[in-house]
């Protein structure tokens, strides 16, 4: 049976967003005292939500639930401020995400990065096409690599989850696929390599946005 519908990653799969939060995070850091990272270990640090990205930056010896959450606000006002400065979509993702339209294929976002964020920058990048659902990290939600968010879009938009590609570039897209019952595509454009993805679950690797096209016949 062919597939009916895509869900997307955000960060590291349709957009490059790693300086952005790399320079976000970093600036945190600075103002709360801590020593910064260089902008590639970010690809290492990010993926699985905000607290796991304080967790992972902060030195563990000075790890407190208070320090964490102040680095998450710093972080979250850091970011309001420098969300676009230097993310921008990959090559030829646009062009893959009007092909997809064309074709009737129906698409959707579903990121860790806080809901607020996740509408703001795919409102900004992405206002052409035409996604049916766009979620971030919300309270009353698991976050990836739960299938519940990727479960519920499948219900929402009335389409079994095995009509689904996933698509991502990290661990955690692609466990989150393989829990939801979907088609794990992985990206080696992105955050992690091909052996991380191939590791955890993705049955096909792709290395640009053109390939994903092969996938639906």
């Amino acid at each position: 049976m062919p597939f009916r519908a895509v869900i997307f990653d955000l960060d590291g799969t349709l957009l490059d967003t790693l300086d952005d939060l790399a320079d976000s995070m970093n600036a945190a850091l600075a103002g709360l005292g801590f020593p910064q990272h260089e902008v590639q270990c970010y690809r290492a640090f990010v993926g699985d939500g905000m607290r796991v990205l304080a967790e992972r930056v902060l030195p563990e010896a000075e790890q407190s639930d208070d320090l964490i959450q102040a680095c998450i606000d710093a972080m979250q006002d850091e970011y309001e401020q420098r969300w676009c400065a230097k993310s921008m979509p990959y090559s030829g993702i646009n062009e893959l995400l009007s092909e997809l339209e064309t074709r009737g294929i129906v698409m959707a976002v579903l990121s860790n990065k806080p809901d607020s964020f996740t509408r703001k920058v795919v409102e900004h990048f992405f206002a052409h096409a035409d996604f049916r659902k766009i979620q971030g990290a919300l309270p009353d939600v698991p976050r990836k690599p739960d299938p519940a968010g990727a479960r519920s879009f499948a219900l929402e938009l009335d389409i079994e989850c095995t009509d689904w590609l996933y698509v991502g570039d990290t661990d955690t897209d692609m466990k989150t696929a393989c829990a939801a019952e979907m088609f794990p595509v992985g990206v080696t454009w992105g955050f992690r390599d091909a052996g991380e993805l191939s590791k955890f679950g993705a049955r096909e690797l792709i290395d640009s946005p053109v390939e994903l096209l092969r996938l639906l016949g």
